[in-house]
């Protein structure tokens, strides 16, 4: 696979649709602090209509959420799409979805806007979790996507990572992030960041990228350590290691032992299932649940030394 393309820089006044592809929305205080965050730097923020809808845990049925995303990806006037929450549910649109076009709509009125997105330049999809599947979807065409806050998580960022992500979407900027090296020395790859248990669930589909001279980077939340081992084992086992360049781990948060049976701790799991692949390895990066999730790109060229543990980019 090679680099993807970057999307042009926004600018304050640009118009930004918020969709909500994954998760029934739930979080709604928090929701409209990250608009307003949007809106503060200057950005028009549209919510989609169907932003409170509710079909089972999904926001909204697979019709619904698909053709709000469909057609916020072909409008030529919006300029980056923010996701609201993961959860659950983006897999679930990619069945026959192609980007540009998506699924054969039934609407005449899509006609005209599916010829002008032709020569279109490529848009921003911003968000992390669940959002896996549509960002290595995305990364599949050629466009970088970002891994990176969720409406719903946006207010919790500490000012430098905020700062990080508009620095990205307006400048193309990125500064290197610092965790611990596992030795191994250095590397260089395309970065590949995702939540880990969905993509798991990804292998082997057609939504999976080529892992050739890629940079893994991972984080995920509320598994179980032999949940992880398990899923580990998975990639060990159909070879899916067999090209990667290297690992970086953000936080695996609220991944505790089940009470009362003996386990592993999730940290050992990760040694256990990593250590001896012969790749160089930083953990600890400031990325992922319940804590600061500094933006990270998908598909640019990324450089991990796993002995200082940093990625830099």
């Amino acid at each position: 696979m090679n680099l993807c393309q970057i999307p042009p820089p926004l600018q304050p006044g640009d118009l930004l649709r918020v969709v909500a592809p994954c998760g029934a929305m739930r979080e709604f205080e928090a929701f409209y602090q990250g608009v307003e965050i949007w809106r503060r730097r200057g950005y028009q923020v549209e919510i989609s209509t169907s932003i409170d809808k509710r079909w089972g845990y999904l926001a909204g049925t697979d019709e619904i959420r698909r053709h709000e995303l469909l057609e916020s990806w072909i409008d030529p006037n919006v300029k980056g799409i923010l996701c609201a929450r993961g959860g659950y549910g983006s897999a679930r649109l990619l069945e026959n979805w192609r980007w540009g076009d998506g699924e054969k709509r039934r609407e005449e009125r899509f006609d005209v806007q599916l010829q002008m997105t032709n020569n279109q330049l490529p848009k921003w999809l911003i968000g992390f979790s669940d959002v896996t599947g549509l960002l290595w979807s995305l990364y599949q065409t050629g466009i970088s996507g970002v891994h990176g806050p969720l409406m719903t998580t946006i207010a919790d960022e500490p000012d430098w990572s905020l700062q990080r992500l508009f620095n990205w979407v307006e400048k193309h900027e990125l500064e290197a992030l610092k965790g611990i090296g596992w030795g191994g020395g250095k590397v260089s790859g395309i970065l590949l960041p995702a939540n880990f248990t969905v993509a798991t669930h990804l292998l082997g589909t057609p939504i999976q990228p080529g892992l050739d001279n890629v940079i893994l980077a991972w984080e995920d939340v509320t598994e179980a350590p032999y949940r992880i081992d398990r899923m580990l084992t998975q990639w060990r086992l159909c070879g899916a290691f067999k090209k990667v360049r290297g690992i970086a781990l953000g936080r695996f948060s609220r991944c505790f032992p089940v009470a009362g049976i003996p386990s592993f701790s999730v940290e050992e799991v990760l040694r256990d299932r990593l250590s001896d692949l012969s790749l160089p390895i930083i953990s600890d990066l400031p990325f992922g649940h319940d804590g600061v999730n500094a933006a990270l790109p998908v598909g640019i060229m990324a450089h991990l030394d796993a002995d200082e543990g940093i990625l830099s980019f």
